[in-house]
């Protein structure tokens, strides 16, 4: 009798160990993934970076330069919409500004 009194709270023990283990290796293996995240992070940015310029190549200074000039126009145009109603005289200035680029 004394034996089986021993025994039991052992095996009660030992089962509570075996899910305690379970439920940890869970957490082990997600934060051993988050850690070689983090210490490959400068490589893993480059490659990031090297793929969008291989789908999205940048433009050229000069495609650069004429984008930004054509929303200068779209803009100005905007607002001489924008005041056309209330002040024609500056939306015809406005106007004439954005066509002289």
């Amino acid at each position: 009798m004394s034996f089986l009194s021993i025994m039991f709270p052992l095996e009660a023990a030992v089962s509570f160990a075996g899910v305690a283990a379970g439920a940890a290796r869970p957490l082990l293996g997600v934060s051993l993934f988050a850690t070689l995240l983090l210490v490959f992070k400068p490589l893993l940015k480059g490659l990031l970076q090297a793929a969008i310029l291989m789908m999205a190549p940048r433009k050229s200074l000069e495609e650069r330069r004429y984008a930004e000039k054509l929303r200068g126009i779209a803009m100005l145009n905007s607002m001489a919409r924008d005041y056309e109603r209330s002040q024609p005289n500056l939306a015809a200035e406005l106007r004439q500004i954005a066509s002289r680029n």
